[in-house]
């Protein structure tokens, strides 16, 4: 297993506005962990083993399946099914799905692959943060207090299942505190069916965003 160095905004208020004369408060946490995930057969098995032993629940539909570009809506439920199997084993709330932010989540994965890059940014070098407040997680509010983060990751072969994703990052300490934060209620996931070329080998695989958020007026 490969980890990419993290990159972590500061903790505290960042202000944005969305209309003049209106501020809009984005409180930002732990934001951002990029974690790739190379074809390493025995570590990964191992932790997608300890993932599913510490969520001690039935299994999650599409968990081992592979992204092929005709699965998405499996592989984002599973994923998000597997995060939230970990969160009620840790007494944490359920993350709920937002169709938001699966867009945010899936344009980022896109991203990735059809730029040949493997970040945090857009190819067009919009932050997270900034696809957020552009979507519709935030539309019509006029005052808004967002706690945001992003998951990223790839894989090849097994590992590239929700499964291997969703385990490996529970094996990095930056993807595992976002996964556990309790105050995150929605998330939404994205995939694509390939690899960032340059990162790997092949390109058979897939490729993950996850944003996680709450809101509060």
């Amino acid at each position: 297993m490969r980890l990419q160095r993290f990159l972590h905004l500061p903790r505290g208020a960042i202000r944005a506005r969305r209309h003049p004369g209106v501020p809009l408060v984005v409180a930002l946490l732990l934001v951002l962990g990029a974690l790739a995930l190379p074809a390493l057969a025995g570590a990964a098995s191992r932790a997608a083993g300890g993932a599913r032993a510490s969520a001690a629940a039935l299994a999650c539909a599409g968990e081992d399946s592979s992204p092929n570009g005709h699965n998405d809506a499996l592989i984002d439920s599973a994923t998000l099914c597997l995060m939230n199997q970990i969160r009620a084993a840790h007494q944490l709330p359920a993350l709920r799905f937002n169709a938001s932010l699966g867009r945010v989540a899936s344009g980022q994965a896109r991203d990735m692959v059809r730029g040949h890059y493997f970040g945090d940014q857009s190819i067009s070098g919009r932050s997270p943060l900034a696809r957020i407040l552009a979507s519709g997680y935030v539309a019509h509010q006029v005052r808004l207090r967002l706690h945001a983060a992003q998951n990223i990751g790839w894989g090849t072969g097994h590992t590239a299942t929700p499964a291997g994703i969703v385990a490996a990052w529970m094996e990095s300490p930056p993807h595992r505190a976002i996964i556990l934060t309790g105050s995150y209620r929605d998330a939404g996931v994205g995939v694509s069916p390939s690899v960032p070329s340059g990162f790997s080998g092949q390109w058979h695989g897939g490729t993950y965003a996850a944003e996680f958020g709450t809101r509060s007026g």
